[in-house]
């Protein structure tokens, strides 16, 4: 039976008189208008112009990356690496159950099989204690998702995969500028995919990159990235011409995002303290709600330093999840839920198989609430929203909840924090 069977169809709120706070608002940081305008004067505006090679040189840079190839979106950077490591019908590629589509897309579209593996209740990354038993003949990869930024166990992973003969691919989309014991994500293992969505930290409209950390890789990503032919060799001098020589497709963005995206790079890590300080900003403040025992807040393990790019809570069951949701729209904040479990969508079922029962999925997937974060958003704006959430505990909550249900959190949610 839920915790909480309640409506706020007749609920009575005074008319919101303050401005929305969206969820997300991409921002310009700097001279975006500038390169642009760049961009214009040179008549350069295809893809792998000198903005394209400036930004791959910051990604090797800032990373560490053996290799940095942008690329159109993200979900580019992950259908690449399915080509590069030839993934084929036959193929298995485990992964966890929540994330976005893009991750088990690339493995579907080559007709390889997503394996979906439960979630870890304290991060929501792949719980590395599962992926074993979720390992068969056919498995040829590991895909982790770093949720919201904070890195999946990736020591337990690694060993995982040399001693099985895996790959380790990263979907890092969440994930610039946040690293695994003082390594960034994205590579750490033999390829990993960035996103610089308008909904990222980090943007340009649409874009991706894919980081290569495997040499072997490097020279066929060219060829596969710029639709199977030696187009880059022959800009090097190192071909008289070029041809088609591999499969491929293309994968290039514009100049007009690459220069977006640079201007976007040169502020990145101010950029990143600021959405810090404002994630912290959170964290302190609903520290009281989760000691009351009405949410659960993110948890960030000792070993990695996140990016600031999403704060979630956990309520206790759907019900509750879906009032919380209304009554901060009805105060004029845009508070979403994430994924629905991949497992558990017509095309998972389709396309992928699930490995046990994924519990921890489909409970904190229920009960999950992103609260709005984007650079540039105030303390004041911060103090809305953690405002309207302990008024929902402490007005709506208890006008509408039975007295013989406990407001206990269900026993599966840890609630000891390693660090903030």
């Amino acid at each position: 039976m839920p915790l909480l069977e309640l409506s706020l169809r007749n609920a009575k709120f005074p008319q919101m008189s303050e401005s929305t706070i969206p969820y997300s608002r991409p921002t310009a940081l700097g001279n975006e208008l500038k390169y642009l305008e760049q961009v214009l004067s040179a008549r350069h505006f295809r893809g792998d112009g000198e903005f394209t090679k400036k930004c791959n040189a910051w990604l090797e840079k800032t990373t560490g990356t053996g290799k940095a190839l942008l690329t159109h979106s993200c979900t580019a950077a992950m259908e690449l690496t399915a080509l590069l490591t030839d993934l084929a019908p036959g193929d298995e590629v485990i992964m966890p159950s929540f994330t976005f589509v893009s991750t088990a897309n690339a493995v579907a579209l080559r007709g390889a099989k997503p394996v979906f593996v439960d979630i870890r209740p304290d991060t929501l990354n792949l719980d590395e204690k599962l992926i074993e038993a979720a390992i068969t003949p056919k498995t040829k990869a590991i895909f982790v998702v770093h949720y919201a930024g904070v890195a999946c166990e990736m020591d337990t992973i690694i060993k995982i995969a040399k001693d099985k003969k895996l790959l380790v691919f990263e979907d890092a989309a969440q994930g610039l500028l946040a690293s695994y014991k003082g390594r960034a994500l994205g590579t750490l293992g033999q390829l990993g995919s960035l996103s610089f969505h308008d909904t990222k930290n980090i943007v340009s409209g649409e874009g991706g990159a894919l980081l290569i950390n495997d040499a072997s890789f490097a020279e066929r990503a060219d060829i596969i990235r710029e639709k199977g032919t030696n187009r880059a060799q022959f800009f090097r001098g190192q071909v008289d011409k070029y041809t088609w020589v591999d499969i491929g497709s293309s994968f290039l963005p514009s100049e007009f995002n690459a220069a977006v995206l640079l201007a976007q790079f040169e502020l990145a890590e101010p950029t990143t303290r600021e959405r810090i300080t404002t994630w912290k900003l959170y964290h302190s403040d609903l520290a009281d709600a989760e000691a009351k025992g009405h949410i659960n807040r993110p948890t960030v393990p000792a070993e990695c330093q996140h990016n600031g790019h999403i704060y979630y809570i956990l309520c206790r069951d759907l019900s509750e999840r879906t009032a919380m949701i209304q009554h901060l729209k009805s105060r004029g904040i845009s508070a979403p839920f994430h994924y629905v479990p991949l497992h558990s969508a017509p095309a998972g079922l389709k396309f992928g198989r699930t490995q046990g029962q994924l519990r921890q999925t489909e409970s904190l997937a229920e009960r999950q609430v992103r609260l709005p974060l984007w650079t540039g958003m105030t303390e004041a704006e911060v103090g809305r929203v953690t405002e309207a959430i302990f008024e929902f505990y402490q007005r709506v909550l208890p006008a509408n909840l039975s007295p013989n249900l406990s407001p206990t959190l269900p026993p599966n949610l840890v609630t000891d924090r390693s660090k903030s």
